[in-house]
């Protein structure tokens, strides 16, 4: 399974990502992972969504292997459609969103941790969107909630990561513990916000997002665009081909 759920009677909802090896999400778990979250934010009885993961890391992004899998375009129409809900239903769930992030948060995850109330990192968290190296783009609307605007342009051009401590100098990183302590530090920050009148905290949210400078799906949608010429174009063929092969350009970061 992707995705499971687990709801506690105090109004927190823990929806964990359990893909290996590695969380890279295929077209119907981002498409998961949105309803679960859309589900969450639609009971009155929930006043706060932790989202987490499993394994290595908390995500790597889109399957690459089901893209190359497809000889037409079918699959990248997919990913797209389904990265889009799976951002689009963190950012609109009517309750704060907590990122608990550990390991890897690359492509995607920076989708949906950009698209998050609060995050809240192991200290062997790193974040970045190796999108080049893989002949798309993308994600760099939600990487620049992350990251200064040079900084995000440095990050998006080369494929390099920051870590926690950095992000939380930024102050986009809420707090930065031992991988141990990750769970617990999310939880117990989950419960100060359970504690608040809800509908407080469901209005405070909406407020919010009314006064985004940004319109993140609007912003997003535009980069996906760029990631369809790519693809057209057949660039990102020959990228993705040497994608993980020795002195390829393709590269887990």
């Amino acid at each position: 399974m992707t995705i499971r759920i687990r709801r506690h009677d105090n109004g927190i909802v823990v929806l964990t990502m359990d893909h290996p090896p590695v969380n890279a999400l295929p077209a119907q778990g981002w498409h998961d992972l949105a309803d679960a979250v859309r589900a969450a934010g639609a009971d009155e009885r929930t006043r706060v969504v932790v989202l987490r993961a499993e394994g290595r890391g908390f995500n790597a992004g889109v399957d690459i292997k089901e893209l190359t899998a497809d000889p037409g375009h079918a699959k990248l129409i997919a990913v797209n459609h389904g990265c889009f809900d799976a951002f689009k239903s963190v950012y609109e769930c009517p309750v704060p969103v907590i990122s608990a992030v550990h390991g890897f948060c690359l492509g995607g995850g920076i989708g949906l941790v950009g698209n998050s109330d609060i995050i809240i990192a192991a200290e062997d968290a790193y974040f970045g969107l190796p999108e080049v190296d893989r002949g798309a783009l993308g994600a760099a609307t939600h990487l620049s909630r992350l990251v200064p605007q040079h900084r995000a342009r440095a990050m998006f051009y080369t494929g390099r990561t920051a870590t926690a401590r950095e992000l939380a100098d930024f102050g986009s990183v809420w707090e930065v513990v031992e991988p141990a302590r990750l769970h617990t530090a999310a939880w117990e920050l989950a419960e100060s916000i359970a504690d608040k009148n809800p509908l407080v905290i469901r209005r405070a949210k909406e407020s919010l997002n009314g006064i985004d400078p940004v319109d993140v799906h609007r912003s997003y949608r535009f980069e996906q665009g760029f990631t369809f010429e790519l693809n057209l174009s057949g660039v990102s063929d020959q990228v993705r081909e040497s994608f993980g092969e020795p002195g390829g350009s393709g590269r887990h970061t």
